[in-house]
Formats: C-alpha cells, structure tokens, sequence
C-alpha cells in the first residue's frame, strides 16, 4: 500500500505540528511488510503500524452492514488495542504492555473503533470509555485534531461527530469548556463562496491558511449534517427532498456550511465522474479513495444522481486500487455502493463483501439477505478517508516530517 498523502493532505499535519526537529525527508515503503507475524484477528497482511486500528474497524463495520457476522478474535483483536485511558492508537503490537506517554493515541483511529463497536453491539463499556477520551481531548473551539493538542480539521472533527451519532449521542451537546460544539469548528474550517469555492479546507504547511480539499470537504459535509458512517434514514430522506444543487452563501452555521461543500463536490465531479489528486511533478491521477468518501457524503445530502453517478465509476475503475490496498479500500467502496443503493456483491462483477471477508478471519455468521444489502439504498455508510488516516498517522508518529515526492503517485491517497 502506497501510504503517501498528498501534499495538501499531509500539510495539515505538519503545520499543526510545527517545523522543529524535522527530519530531512521522510518516505513510506509503497508496500510495507510487517516486522514480525500479525494477530490472527487482524485485517489484511500488510504492516498495520499506521493504520491497524482504522482499517479493522471499517472492515468489521461494512461487514456488519453487509450481514456478516465477523470472527469473535477479530473483534476481540480491536477491544483489545484500547488503552486504559479509552483512547486508540494506530497499533498496538503488544496490548498487554500498558499505554504510555509515547503511546500515539489519537482522535481518528478511536472515533473509527466507536463507531465500528456501536454497530457490533455488546461493547457499550469499550464505547463508553472511547467517547469519554474523545470528550476529554476536545478543542475549546468544540472540534478535534488528529492528535491531543492539534489543532481542529475538518477530518478529525467529522469522525468525531460521526462516532457520537453512532453511539446515540447529539454531537451539538459535545462542548467544550468555553461552549463550544464540533459545529462551531466545522464552520470555522469552512471556506467562503469565493476563490475557496465552498469547500472545507485543510491548512497550508507554511502559512496555516485554508486550502480548498476534497477530502476534508466530503468530511465535513458529514459532520456538518451530523451523519456517522452509517446514515440516520430518516435524514437521508430529509435530505433528497432538496431540488437541484445547493447555493453557496456564507458559513454562518455548520448546515450551511454542509450545503457549500456539497456544492464544492458536486462541481468537482461533474465532467469525469471521479476526484483527482496529483503529488508535484507527477501526472493528475483519479483518486479513488476520496471519490468513495464523496459518494457517501452526496447520499447524505440527498445528491443521489451524482452520488450514483461516481459510484458507477468506481464499480468499473476500483479493483486494481481495492486490491493493492487492503481492506480498508474494499470497505470503503462497500460503504459507497450501498450509499449509492447498489449491490456490494455485485460492483461491476466484483463481490466486494467476499473480497473483503477473505482479508481476514472466518466470519461467524453470513446472511446474503440482510436487510443492509438490499438494493434501495437504505442506511448507507460514508467517513473519511483511510488514506488521510495513514497519512496523518506517519506524519504524527515520527514528529514533523513530510518530502513532496515526485514519484508517479498511485490512484489513492
């Protein structure tokens, strides 16, 4: 798996941590190998340092909405990565050694497990203490970082609202200490009408300005609406009776807000169908990850056509990508076909919950006639992009690092 970010993604990360210390360049292997042998639990076989929690909390929340019942190990593997502060870190080799000060437990890798748990049922205690850590480390100005002490994005911040939604909590009653809730940063982070387009943005490495991005964009939406991975229906169907494209005015709240960036992504889409993302001195690419994210995102803000539209596109460009990159993809476009009320066992030919379920354990139990796979599109699922995660993630593990790489960069993030 190729765990480069973008450079505006991984700009946001380095100017949150600020520029200390940095190393000289820093690379990730495009397909890392584990150091040693991994959990039997665990998804997929490629190094999970960076990404161990985040992938299998996506693969057991769409096997979930799929009518797979996951491995009893499997879930146990990811209950078993909390630290007793409630927090998740990206990877645990060792969860018998008790977490420390240099553990790297993060906002992005625990709102994902709440959100995957919620859905699995049974772990209230394990969730419980999840959104206790989630509510400790917020923001005064009521959002997230990806680490404690980051500064809010718009990533960050709609995981966080979408785990909370999961769990049946309101998001807006998540305050800060000075009062503040996710929206009031969402609309802090949200970019005007004019050279910013209405989308959400991520901040410049150098100067901290916002960016308009895709990515942090599809995210905010769905923090914006309140929505978690999996959608509230009854809000879905609120949302389709909405006519045409939003208009974009000013961010006053985190619904208008929401509006803008559905704007932002369905211009982004309209003439190929798909987002794309390009590292300097390499050739514009379509990037897959963030497409599947913009589907889930459009589905919740009732954009159905569009959201159906780059769906289709993926179910016919996703395979070679899906297959490079493990399980967090296949659950991510498993994720987008049912946002787009298409089959996941049929996506362009491809049965993605069977290529997802052979990324892991036996599963328990699987009824193919769940109610979450019929074709009407019914509880449909989004989040952020695992490729932010990974990204962030290495960022934040070896302090303050970040080479803008030439090499031809591959179709995800």
């Amino acid at each position: 798996m190729n765990v480069r970010r973008s450079a505006a993604a991984l700009a946001v990360a380095v100017a949150a941590l600020g520029t200390a210390a940095a190393p000289a360049a820093f690379a990730a292997d495009a397909s890392p190998s584990p150091a040693g042998p991994l959990p039997s639990g665990l998804y997929g076989k490629k190094d999970p340092q960076f990404d161990g929690v985040f992938r299998q909390s996506y693969a057991l929340l769409a096997l979930k909405t799929s009518g797979v019942t996951p491995a009893a190990k499997a879930v146990d593997w990811l209950t078993g990565q909390q630290c007793a502060s409630g927090g998740f870190a990206a990877y645990r080799a060792d969860a018998n050694e008790p977490c420390g000060s240099k553990t790297q437990v993060d906002s992005n890798s625990t709102a994902a497990a709440v959100q995957a748990l919620a859905a699995l049922g049974g772990k209230q205690d394990t969730v419980k203490k999840a959104l206790g850590w989630l509510k400790s480390v917020q923001n005064q100005d009521g959002g997230w970082g990806y680490n404690p002490g980051l500064p809010s994005d718009a990533n960050s911040t709609g995981i966080v609202v979408g785990a909370f939604a999961a769990a049946g909590e309101k998001p807006a009653a998540v305050q800060s200490q000075e009062g503040k809730a996710p929206e009031d940063a969402l609309t802090k982070l949200a970019m005007d009408c004019g050279k910013g387009g209405g989308a959400f943005g991520l901040a410049d490495a150098k100067s901290g300005k916002l960016a308009p991005n895709a990515d942090a964009t599809a995210a905010g939406v769905l923090g914006g609406l309140g929505q978690g991975l999996v959608l509230d229906e009854k809000a879905r169907k609120e949302a389709q009776k909405a006519d045409g494209a939003p208009e974009c005015a000013k961010p006053d709240d985190a619904a208008q807000a929401a509006r803008n960036g559905t704007g932002y992504l369905l211009k982004s889409l309209a003439r190929t169908g798909h987002l794309t993302s390009a590292m300097p001195g390499a050739d514009d690419q379509p990037d897959v990850g963030n497409t599947a994210d913009a589907v889930v995102a459009l589905a919740a803000a009732g954009q159905q056509e569009q959201a159906e539209k780059s769906a289709k596109w993926l179910s016919e460009n996703s395979a070679a990508w899906a297959k490079d990159s493990g399980p967090a993809a296949y659950a991510q476009l498993i994720l987008a076909a049912r946002a787009a009320g298409m089959d996941a066992r049929d996506f362009g030919g491809a049965n993605l919950v069977d290529q997802l379920t052979a990324q892991g354990p036996k599963p328990e139990a699987t009824d193919a006639g769940d109610e979450a796979e019929k074709k009407d599109g019914k509880d449909d699922g989004s989040g952020v992009s695992v490729w932010w995660i990974v990204g962030v993630g290495l960022v934040a593990g070896v302090g303050i690092g970040i080479l803008f790489s030439g090499r031809k960069k591959k179709n995800q993030l």
